[in-house]
Formats: C-alpha cells, structure tokens, sequence
C-alpha cells in the first residue's frame, strides 16, 4: 500500500522493482528478433515472466489494499516459479543441448508446477507457505513471512536453476576468447539469493524476492552491452574449428586459438580488416567453390569455408568465419578429377588411334586386292605386311595405355634418388636412333624412381621425332627440364601438347607428351612447354624436390653438361 511519506527506502524499492519491470519487458520485444528461434523463444519467456514477477514484487508494495497486495504477491510467486522453466529452456536452447526438446522432461516440468501452483493457492488455508502482516517499518507495507515449504521449493528451484548456469559457464569456459563480461552477466543472475537471505534473516533489506534485478542486468548485458559476444559464443559452440569473428563493420574482433596457429597472421590482427589481413579468405566467402588452397611452410593444406552470421532484428552483429580442414577429402577429390580426365584422355587416345588404324588398314587391304588383280603379288604382300604392322602397334598402344593406366594413381611413396644416374637409364631405354643426350646439373630429386625413369624416355623420344641431334636435361631447384635442338613449336595453345588425340605438333608424337604429362602429374608436379624459346623445344617440369649437390662442367654444351651419351 502507498505510504504517505514517500521516504527513499520506499522510493528505493519502487524504483528498484520498477525499473526492472520495464527493462524485462523492453528486452523481451528485443529478443524476439534473435535470429535463432529456440534461444529467442527463451529468453523472451525468462524475460517476460521476470518482467511480470517484478511488477507483482512491485504491486505487493504500492496498492492500496492489503488483501489486493496479498494476491499480488501470491501471483508474484506463480509467475516467479514459472522463470525456473524458462531459464532453463534458454539454457539448453543456448548451448546447442536439447534438453528443452524432451517430451518427458517438459510434462515432467508441467506437473510439478502445477502441483506446487496449487499448494501456493490454497496457502490461506494450510498457511504453511507464507504469512503477511502489515508493519510500518522501515514504510507502510505488507510483510512477508515464509514458511518451511517456501524455502524448500525456493531451494530445489535454485538447484534447477544452478543447473543453467552450469551450460552457461561450461560453454564460456570452452570458448576460445575471452567471456569474463558474460560470466559476470551470469553471476548477476544468482547476487539476489544473497538478498534474499539478508532479507529474511535480518531488518536491513525487506524479505520479498530480488531475482527480478538480476535477470534484468543480465538481460541490459547480453542484448546490449555483450551482445556481440554473447551470441558469437553461441555461433561456435561445438566447434573444434580455426574461427575468426568479424564485427559489423568487417573487422576482426577475435579469433580463436586454431585459427592463430594456423594462419599466423591473423594472431595480432584485432581491430584490422578482415579482407586485408587475409584476402585469399575473403575472396572465397563470395565464391560457389569456397575451398581454399593454404601453403604453408612446404605443406599444402586445403580448408571449407564457412560465413555464419547472428542477427538482431535487421542487423547483422556478429560474423563467424570458420575453416575446417578439408585436406584429406579435397586431395583425394581432386585425385579423383584428374584420374576421370585421364580415363577420358585415354579414351580419346584409343579412339584416335584406332580410327588411323582402321583408316590405314582399310587403305592397304584395299592397295594389296588391287595389286592382286594386277598379278603384282609383291606389292599386295607389302601392303598386308603393312597393315598387319598397323594392327600391331595399336595393339602396342592399348597396351601402353593399360600400363599407364595401372600407374596413373597419384604417388605417395617417393625417395631420394639420383638424378644423372636415372636420365642416363632413362636414355638407355629409349627408342632415339643417332640422338646424344647431356646431363647438366649434378644432385637428387624425390620422385618415384620408376616414374621418373618414364617421364625422362618420354621426353627422349619425344626429341628423337623432333629430328633433334641432341637433348639436354638439366637438374634445377625446383624441378628439372628438357630441350632438344629440333623443331621449334608452331602451337600456340600450351595444352594442346598434352591432350590425347591432338596430333599435337604431329600424328607420330601425338601420345608421347600427354603420356608424360599424366605421369608428371602423378609425381604431384607441373610440365610445360616453353613457347618463347628460339632454339628447338624445351619442356619444363616444375614442383619437384631437389637436392643440388654439385654442378659439375662437361665439354659438349657451354651450358656446362655434366654428362654425354650417344647411343
């Protein structure tokens, strides 16, 4: 009932409880924008009810009436029960759990409720939950005494209620920044016990319920003050993923510990633009393919990324960029990509061939029947001789690519082998004529020696149809490369030398380059052809380690050879 004095205890109390019946109320349309639909469902229960208990707190100290203030406080302890049920609902919601979505635990919640509604209704009769009786200290009010049933449910309540914020601080605790402001928020919460037992066992503060004060701060902090914080922890609840956070106005406002370690730069780039610090990132997040390729220290990782934002109302707050480590699966889709394009170079290959085959056949069985009917048995001989060559090597060249084929998998045992020793057995195989090859460059390459070996005959034979003299194969930091002093290139377009079925730079070689390149690719190297140089080919294959040792100076090449072999 409204004292007559308006002394500032009583001034204390209105304000206290009428404050926070605004402020709940306020920041309950505030959180209806919250974009998550559980948490805000939540929050705007626990902050409705509370905002509903303060005001009932509030009308047990103001109306005129004592029997009008005893129902108001009745209801305040109604209402007040009911913030238990969602404060743990927004709890759950927060954090990603689901205990909020248990049919069991929510009817469980219900009936309880109920139950204890009903003991406080009928308190006039059995009196075991509170009594009243009007005092004028330190104002005109009606006091509240409680009874063993009040503390009992008020204790099993705040046990429930400790449950909360157990969720709370356990995801606080594990997120990757700093989240003392909403630890602080969440203690707020738990203060107005301390009130409460003042109240209750002393005369220096009035023994009604002070819970409303502290989920109103609460409330002020994580909607307004925190609010980019507070939902950011939200955003990354479990996940164990590199994560920078950019604020509104695109800057980074924190990143977590992976996120440091793993791209160095970002470790002291608070406050920096996001798309500065790291723009290959930021080039990715308005992508289709937002994969990206990250070297670092010699070691190709490739990481999906992710762009969460929260929102508040029309607003974005907060932004959540998250790499996760997609190395394995990205490598073997990409092994994946390229084995499909080889299987098809290989079946335009063979389809290629077979079509000269067939052309050149179909020419010569018809040359042999006309020599035949001419009495020239000699030449019909020759001309089915011919054919039937032509016959075989297609039959040579399916068998070539069925080997390849078999080795086109991309390698991972290689070793450190060396590398004049591999061109010298590599040359040795090859099918050159009157070619000499010269080694410049002394030192090992990790490779799979095998491959190499191929890649290098290759790259011979290559030289041999481009009426070159001699091959030179130099050993480089990053690689290797291969020139003869043959024809120069007439092609323009790069890839042309390595796509089956080209006849690229004629029908002779057409398979020899995209067979050298499909196995360099397996050797996670690079080739190409050097169309600026003047003085015959030159393939050059990049990506390789390389060990340079020694260059030692030969006499066939001012380019200074190590080696020569004629053969």
């Amino acid at each position: 009932m409204l004292p007559t004095d308006w002394s500032w205890q009583f001034l204390g109390y209105f304000l206290m409880f009428g404050a926070a019946t605004v402020v709940c109320l306020v920041a309950a349309m505030r959180a209806r924008k919250i974009e998550d639909d559980e948490t805000s469902r939540g929050l705007v229960a626990l902050l409705a009810t509370t905002g509903g208990w303060a005001f009932f707190e509030l009308g047990l100290l103001v109306v005129p009436s004592p029997a009008v203030a005893y129902w108001m406080y009745e209801l305040s302890l109604i209402v007040g029960l009911a913030t238990v049920g969602a404060w743990l609902y927004f709890c759950s919601a927060y954090t990603g759990r689901s205990f909020h979505k248990n049919r069991l635990y929510r009817d469980t919640a219900v009936a309880v409720y109920l139950v204890i509604v009903g003991i406080k209704l009928t308190n006039p009769i059995h009196g075991l939950y509170f009594a009243t009786e009007l005092t004028a200290t330190p104002f005109l009010h009606l006091a509240v005494e409680h009874g063993i049933i009040h503390w009992l449910v008020s204790g099993i309540a705040y046990s429930l209620a400790s449950v909360g914020l157990f969720m709370l601080y356990e995801m606080f605790l594990e997120a990757n920044y700093d989240t003392t402001p909403l630890a602080v928020l969440g203690a707020a919460t738990a203060v107005p016990v301390a009130l409460d037992v003042t109240g209750f066992a002393t005369d220096v503060l009035l023994d009604v319920n002070y819970e409303p004060l502290g989920v109103a701060v609460f409330a002020v902090g994580v909607l307004y003050l925190f609010k980019d914080r507070f939902f950011a922890v939200q955003l990354a609840k479990d996940v164990d993923e590199a994560i920078v956070h950019i604020g509104p106005e695109g800057r980074i406002q924190r990143t977590s510990d992976r996120a440091d370690r793993e791209f160095p730069m970002l470790a002291d780039a608070t406050g920096e633009p996001f798309d500065s610090v790291f723009p290959a990132a930021a080039e990715r997040l308005g992508d289709t393919e937002q994969v990206l390729e990250w070297n670092r220290d010699g070691d190709t990782r490739y990481y999906l990324i992710n762009d969460i934002s929260a929102t508040l109302g029309q607003t974005n707050i907060v932004r959540s960029v998250v790499f996760t480590d997609v190395t394995e699966a990205e490598t073997r889709r990409r092994e994946l990509k390229r084995h499909n394009a080889q299987l098809e170079g290989f079946a335009a290959a063979i389809r290629h061939n077979l079509l000269n085959t067939l052309q050149v056949v179909e020419g010569r069985l018809a040359h042999a029947d006309r020599a035949l009917g001419n009495g020239n048995v000699q030449e019909a001989n020759e001309s089915l001789v011919k054919a039937s060559e032509s016959s075989r090597s297609m039959a040579d060249t399916v068998d070539d690519l069925s080997v390849l084929a078999r080795e086109g998998q991309t390698v991972e045992d290689v070793q450190s082998v060396p590398f004049a020793t591999v061109a010298r057995d590599a040359f040795t195989d090859a099918e050159t004529g009157d070619l000499e090859l010269a080694v410049s460059g002394d030192g090992s390459i990790r490779a799979d020696e095998g491959r190499l070996r191929k890649i290098l005959r290759y790259g011979f034979e290559f030289a041999a149809y481009n009426d070159a003299a001699t091959v030179t194969v130099t050993l480089r930091d990053d690689g290797f490369e291969i020139v003869d002093d043959g024809d120069t290139p007439d092609e323009t377009d790069v890839e042309a030398f390595f796509q089956y079925g080209r006849a690229v730079p004629d029908a002779d070689t057409g398979m020899i380059l995209p067979n050298l390149e499909m196995l360099v690719r397996t050797q996670g190297w690079d080739v190409t052809v050097d169309l600026e140089y003047g003085d015959g080919f030159r393939l050059v294959i990049t990506g390789a380690p390389t060990d340079l040792t020694a260059s030692v100076t030969g006499d066939q090449s001012p380019a200074g050879l190590a080696d020569s072999t004629g053969q």
